[in-house]
């Protein structure tokens, strides 16, 4: 695989100086069409053997191109507080806004290669490591992001040539270390490592471009020609490819509505569920304040095993949302819970893929994070108002389902609850809230027009729950019509998990 990167092959100053020139100009332009664009960010990915100019060739960009509109993460060891979470919490918070350009240095790549050359994963484990990869930068290209990845190869001999030329120069010797050279001698390892991670994660939307890295003049040209090029292209095709995904509902004015086809009643799991479960108001006042403080009690536990717990709510408007969240922090320590509400995603998070707002927001280790309202949006009201696109919310399944699974995979504890309420309750409780002075602010036009897509958000949340309620996340069905049996439900509900996982 890498023998064509062993050529020695190499540019005259004279022609780099006249190459140079151009190709500055032309970075620059495709830079400021990528930002005047705003659709999409350019993600630039550097591995390759130690000494093969991959620091150089990131601070040449930053030189070439306007450094404020360039993002440059390099990845060491992770923090502690990085260890306290799902291994790609770092990678999604690092990610470029739309219109940027990040370049990564030590990336995604850096562990599971390293892992496999010194031992601590088998094969099937580093495999795994890969197809995660694939996973990941699938869901960012889907999401319009350039994905482009320079493997810097050096040969042995040409590889031990930079190394001590490094080594000699007092300006550059600090670049060279012991576990460099340790590298070095396992040489052979790295780049079988290496070839199959090329071969396996080198895709079409996320391709792997290999460079000779031993003259630096060749190594420069080519890696910022092939930048110039794959923005270029990247824009081009970017048109397109959005009347692609938006398919014929971008140009048929009517198309999408076959969700909420009027008057079709259609059987949903949320029709199973027996509505008319209750609870006596005395009864459930002592079997709440039983109930919260085991869970007092549990979550203590939790904390002190460093076990971290995140809950999610949807459900109906007026299905008592807040009500349940309100009775599960009453019962906890104020330090150690943060609610996330969602609403309307901000410019920041717009210029994003669409997780990265709940990526960033991930507990802490002995932490409980609620999210009121979550990531289920995608296939809940984007779906229904038709913010996404079928492609884009058929897609969200596998996107989330992917998502909770490395959370799980990290150890964190998952509770999903849809809270459900029939349409004669729904609008009984609007009708209170107008009545009610300090309530009638959570009415909104909103929720009364939302009324009339009942029917279309009903076969959304039905096929939200066949498609997302798995093993390691199922949802929990909460029948909210009678308040004091639903809050009973969520807590005790989150007793059992969490009594289940404690010591």
């Amino acid at each position: 695989m890498f023998e064509a990167a062993e050529l020695g092959r190499k540019v005259s100053r004279d022609e780099y100086k006249t190459r140079e020139l151009t190709l500055r100009e032309d970075l620059l332009s495709a830079q400021n069409a990528l930002r005047a664009d705003g659709s999409c960010p350019a993600i630039i990915v550097f591995g390759g053997v130690d000494g093969g100019g991959k620091g150089e060739t990131v601070n040449l960009l930053n030189t070439w191109m306007d450094p404020r509109w360039i993002v440059t993460t390099a990845f060491g060891d992770p923090s502690d507080e990085e260890r306290e979470r799902p291994e790609y919490w770092r990678y999604w918070r690092a990610m470029s806004p739309s219109g940027r350009i990040g370049l990564f240095l030590s990336s995604w790549y850096s562990r599971p290669i390293l892992d496999r050359v010194h031992g601590r994963i088998d094969r099937d484990g580093f495999e795994e490591r890969l197809n995660r990869i694939v996973e990941f930068e699938q869901m960012l290209a889907d999401d319009g992001a350039l994905i482009l990845k320079f493997w810097m190869h050096l040969g042995k001999d040409a590889q031990q040539k930079r190394l001590k030329s490094l080594e000699k120069d007092p300006l550059t010797r600090w670049r060279v270390s012991k576990l460099d050279w340790k590298h070095w001698r396992m040489y052979d390892k790295f780049i079988g490592a290496a070839e199959r991670t090329i071969r396996q994660t080198s895709r079409g939307t996320a391709p792997w471009l290999i460079v000779e890295g031993e003259d630096p003049r060749y190594r420069s040209l080519t890696v910022g020609a092939a930048l110039r090029d794959a923005i270029q292209r990247h824009l081009q095709e970017r048109p397109a490819a959005k009347a692609v995904v938006a398919g014929p509902a971008a140009l048929q004015p009517n198309a999408g509505k076959a969700d909420a086809k009027a008057g079709r009643k259609t059987a949903s799991i949320l029709s199973s569920l027996d509505m008319t479960r209750a609870v006596a108001t005395d009864k459930a006042g002592r079997d709440l304040e039983r109930s919260q403080g085991t869970l007092n009690v549990l979550q203590r536990k939790a904390s002190t095993e460093g076990l971290s717990t995140i809950l999610v709510f949807e459900g109906w408007d007026a299905a008592g949302k807040g009500g349940a969240i309100r009775r599960v922090t009453d019962a906890l320590e104020a330090r150690q819970y943060q609610v996330i509400p969602i609403g309307a995603p901000t410019d920041e998070e717009r210029a994003h893929h669409y997780l990265w707002r709940f990526w960033r927001h991930l507990p802490r280790s002995g932490r409980l994070t609620i999210f009121d309202r979550s990531w289920y949006g995608r296939v809940l009201v984007e779906r229904v108002e038709r913010f996404a696109t079928d492609k884009e919310w058929m897609r969200a399944y596998s996107e989330i389902n992917q998502f909770e699974n490395q959370l799980f995979e990290h150890g964190i504890v998952l509770l999903k609850f849809w809270l459900h309420i029939t349409e004669d309750e729904q609008l009984r409780r609007f009708k209170e809230r107008e009545k009610t002075p300090y309530k009638n602010w959570k009415l909104t036009e909103d929720d009364w027009r939302n009324r009339t897509k009942w029917q279309a958000y009903e076969m959304a949340v039905n096929d939200m729950i066949e498609r997302t309620s798995t093993r390691e996340a199922p949802w929990t069905l909460v029948e909210s019509n009678d308040k004091n049996y639903a809050r009973l439900k969520v807590i005790k509900t989150l007793c059992a998990r969490l009594d289940k996982v404690v010591s």
